[in-house]
Protein backbone atom coordinates (compact mmCIF):
# COMPACT_ATOMS: atom_id res chain seq x y z
CA UNK A 1 0.00 0.00 0.00
CA UNK A 2 2.79 2.41 0.93
CA UNK A 3 4.63 1.63 -2.32
CA UNK A 4 1.44 2.29 -4.30
CA UNK A 5 1.03 5.63 -2.58
CA UNK A 6 4.60 6.65 -3.36
CA UNK A 7 4.14 5.64 -6.98
CA UNK A 8 0.95 7.69 -7.12
CA UNK A 9 2.86 10.71 -5.79
CA UNK A 10 5.57 10.21 -8.40
CA UNK A 11 3.00 10.18 -11.18
CA UNK A 12 1.24 13.28 -9.90
CA UNK A 13 4.07 15.39 -8.51
CA UNK A 14 7.38 14.16 -9.94
CA UNK A 15 8.34 17.50 -11.48
CA UNK A 16 11.42 19.63 -11.00
CA UNK A 17 11.86 23.27 -11.97
CA UNK A 18 15.57 23.83 -11.52
CA UNK A 19 17.39 26.89 -10.29
CA UNK A 20 16.56 30.41 -11.39
CA UNK A 21 18.96 32.74 -13.16
CA UNK A 22 19.27 35.33 -10.36
CA UNK A 23 19.10 33.51 -7.03
CA UNK A 24 19.44 34.60 -3.43
CA UNK A 25 20.36 32.42 -0.47
CA UNK A 26 18.33 32.54 2.74
CA UNK A 27 19.54 31.12 6.06
CA UNK A 28 16.47 30.77 8.27
CA UNK A 29 16.68 31.16 12.05
CA UNK A 30 20.02 29.56 12.85
CA UNK A 31 19.76 30.69 16.47
CA UNK A 32 21.57 29.65 19.63
CA UNK A 33 18.28 28.24 20.96
CA UNK A 34 18.53 25.21 18.67
CA UNK A 35 22.07 24.38 19.80
CA UNK A 36 21.71 24.78 23.58
CA UNK A 37 20.76 21.51 25.32
CA UNK A 38 19.24 23.55 28.15
CA UNK A 39 16.77 25.28 25.83
CA UNK A 40 13.30 23.95 25.02
CA UNK A 41 14.07 24.38 21.32
CA UNK A 42 17.27 22.32 21.32
CA UNK A 43 17.39 20.22 18.18
CA UNK A 44 20.94 18.91 17.78
CA UNK A 45 21.24 20.26 14.25
CA UNK A 46 24.96 21.00 14.03
CA UNK A 47 25.22 19.17 10.69
CA UNK A 48 22.55 21.42 9.16
CA UNK A 49 24.42 24.54 10.23
CA UNK A 50 27.70 23.20 8.88
CA UNK A 51 26.05 22.51 5.52
CA UNK A 52 24.41 25.95 5.45
CA UNK A 53 27.74 27.63 6.16
CA UNK A 54 29.34 25.80 3.23
CA UNK A 55 26.52 26.92 0.96
CA UNK A 56 26.86 30.45 2.31
CA UNK A 57 30.55 30.55 1.39
CA UNK A 58 29.71 29.38 -2.13
CA UNK A 59 26.97 32.00 -2.41
CA UNK A 60 29.35 34.79 -1.48
CA UNK A 61 31.92 33.45 -3.95
CA UNK A 62 29.21 33.50 -6.63
CA UNK A 63 28.27 37.08 -5.76
CA UNK A 64 24.60 36.43 -5.01
CA UNK A 65 22.59 38.06 -2.20
CA UNK A 66 22.67 36.34 1.18
CA UNK A 67 19.86 36.83 3.70
CA UNK A 68 19.91 35.84 7.38
CA UNK A 69 16.67 35.71 9.33
CA UNK A 70 16.23 36.06 13.06
CA UNK A 71 13.26 35.94 15.43
CA UNK A 72 12.90 38.72 18.01
CA UNK A 73 10.11 39.52 20.45
CA UNK A 74 9.54 42.39 22.80
CA UNK A 75 9.33 41.50 26.50
CA UNK A 76 6.16 39.52 27.09
CA UNK A 77 5.87 38.67 23.40
CA UNK A 78 3.30 41.37 22.71
CA UNK A 79 4.44 41.54 19.07
CA UNK A 80 4.22 37.76 18.66
CA UNK A 81 0.43 37.56 18.65
CA UNK A 82 -1.18 34.12 18.52
CA UNK A 83 2.06 32.43 17.50
CA UNK A 84 3.77 33.47 20.74
CA UNK A 85 0.63 32.60 22.67
CA UNK A 86 0.50 29.08 21.24
CA UNK A 87 4.18 28.09 21.07
CA UNK A 88 5.60 28.58 24.56
CA UNK A 89 9.25 27.84 23.57
CA UNK A 90 9.24 31.08 21.55
CA UNK A 91 10.12 32.85 24.80
CA UNK A 92 13.69 31.91 23.89
CA UNK A 93 13.58 34.68 21.28
CA UNK A 94 12.73 37.58 23.56
CA UNK A 95 15.20 40.43 23.02
CA UNK A 96 18.33 40.28 25.12
CA UNK A 97 18.54 36.52 25.57
CA UNK A 98 21.57 34.64 24.29
CA UNK A 99 19.26 31.96 22.91
CA UNK A 100 17.95 34.54 20.43
CA UNK A 101 21.41 35.33 19.04
CA UNK A 102 22.86 33.79 15.89
CA UNK A 103 24.46 30.38 16.37
CA UNK A 104 28.18 30.12 16.91
CA UNK A 105 29.90 30.21 13.55
CA UNK A 106 27.25 32.39 11.94
CA UNK A 107 28.48 35.96 12.25
CA UNK A 108 26.57 38.35 9.95
CA UNK A 109 28.67 40.04 7.31
CA UNK A 110 28.38 43.67 6.30
CA UNK A 111 27.01 42.74 2.87
CA UNK A 112 24.35 40.36 4.18
CA UNK A 113 20.70 41.30 4.64
CA UNK A 114 19.20 40.60 8.07
CA UNK A 115 15.45 40.10 8.26
CA UNK A 116 13.84 40.20 11.70
CA UNK A 117 10.55 38.36 11.96
CA UNK A 118 7.92 37.38 14.51
CA UNK A 119 6.12 34.65 12.57
CA UNK A 120 7.20 31.43 10.85
CA UNK A 121 7.64 32.72 7.29
CA UNK A 122 10.52 35.03 6.44
CA UNK A 123 8.13 36.77 4.05
CA UNK A 124 5.13 37.31 6.33
CA UNK A 125 5.04 40.83 7.76
CA UNK A 126 8.52 41.68 6.47
CA UNK A 127 9.97 43.56 3.48
CA UNK A 128 11.82 40.51 2.17
CA UNK A 129 9.77 39.98 -1.00
CA UNK A 130 10.03 43.65 -1.95
CA UNK A 131 13.75 43.71 -1.22
CA UNK A 132 14.48 40.66 -3.35
CA UNK A 133 12.28 41.90 -6.19
CA UNK A 134 14.01 45.27 -6.19
CA UNK A 135 17.36 43.46 -6.45
CA UNK A 136 16.16 41.55 -9.50
CA UNK A 137 16.12 38.19 -7.71
CA UNK A 138 13.95 35.55 -9.38
CA UNK A 139 14.67 32.56 -7.17
CA UNK A 140 15.67 31.60 -3.65
CA UNK A 141 17.71 28.83 -2.10
CA UNK A 142 16.52 27.95 1.39
CA UNK A 143 18.43 26.56 4.34
CA UNK A 144 17.47 26.70 7.99
CA UNK A 145 15.56 25.61 11.06
CA UNK A 146 13.23 24.00 11.52
CA UNK A 147 12.21 22.04 8.45
CA UNK A 148 8.63 21.52 9.60
CA UNK A 149 8.22 25.08 10.86
CA UNK A 150 9.88 28.19 9.55
CA UNK A 151 11.55 26.52 6.56
CA UNK A 152 8.27 25.12 5.30
CA UNK A 153 6.40 28.38 5.93
CA UNK A 154 9.06 30.37 4.10
CA UNK A 155 9.06 27.86 1.25
CA UNK A 156 5.30 28.13 0.72
CA UNK A 157 5.38 31.94 0.84
CA UNK A 158 8.41 32.09 -1.44
CA UNK A 159 6.56 30.09 -4.07
CA UNK A 160 3.42 32.16 -3.51
CA UNK A 161 5.41 35.37 -4.04
CA UNK A 162 6.58 34.10 -7.41
CA UNK A 163 10.13 32.98 -6.62
CA UNK A 164 11.46 29.72 -7.99
CA UNK A 165 12.38 27.92 -4.78
CA UNK A 166 14.98 25.33 -3.84
CA UNK A 167 15.46 23.74 -0.42
CA UNK A 168 18.85 22.30 0.52
CA UNK A 169 18.21 18.96 2.19
CA UNK A 170 21.38 18.71 4.29
CA UNK A 171 21.20 22.37 5.32
CA UNK A 172 17.82 22.04 7.04
CA UNK A 173 17.13 20.42 10.37
CA UNK A 174 14.41 19.49 12.83
CA UNK A 175 14.06 17.92 16.27
CA UNK A 176 12.93 14.57 14.89
CA UNK A 177 13.59 12.83 11.57
CA UNK A 178 9.89 12.11 10.93
CA UNK A 179 8.66 15.71 10.53
CA UNK A 180 11.93 16.60 8.81
CA UNK A 181 11.54 13.95 6.12
CA UNK A 182 7.76 14.37 5.79
CA UNK A 183 8.07 18.10 5.16
CA UNK A 184 10.96 17.75 2.74
CA UNK A 185 8.83 15.22 0.87
CA UNK A 186 5.81 17.51 0.77
CA UNK A 187 7.75 20.65 -0.17
CA UNK A 188 9.38 18.79 -3.04
CA UNK A 189 6.02 17.49 -4.21
CA UNK A 190 4.24 20.85 -4.30
CA UNK A 191 6.27 23.97 -3.67
CA UNK A 192 9.98 23.63 -4.39
CA UNK A 193 12.81 21.45 -5.57
CA UNK A 194 14.48 19.74 -2.62
CA UNK A 195 18.09 19.37 -3.67
CA UNK A 196 21.33 18.04 -2.22
CA UNK A 197 24.15 20.26 -1.01
CA UNK A 198 26.49 18.99 -3.72
CA UNK A 199 24.04 20.02 -6.45
CA UNK A 200 23.68 23.49 -4.96
CA UNK A 201 27.43 23.95 -4.64
CA UNK A 202 27.88 22.90 -8.25
CA UNK A 203 25.23 25.37 -9.37
CA UNK A 204 26.68 28.24 -7.37
CA UNK A 205 30.13 27.40 -8.69
CA UNK A 206 28.82 27.79 -12.22
CA UNK A 207 27.80 31.38 -11.46
CA UNK A 208 31.29 32.62 -10.62
CA UNK A 209 32.51 35.31 -12.95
Amino acid sequence: MADDLLENYRKAYDNTIGFGSRPALILIDFAQAYFDPQCDLYAGVEDALASALRVREAAHAAGIPVVLTEVRYSPGGVDGGRFFEKAKPLRAFVKGQRSAEFADGLVPRADEIIVTKQYPSAFFGTSLASTLTAMGVDSVILTGLTTSGCVRATCVDSMSCGFTTSVVREACGDRHPAPHEANLFDMHAKYADVVGEAEVLEFLGSLKG
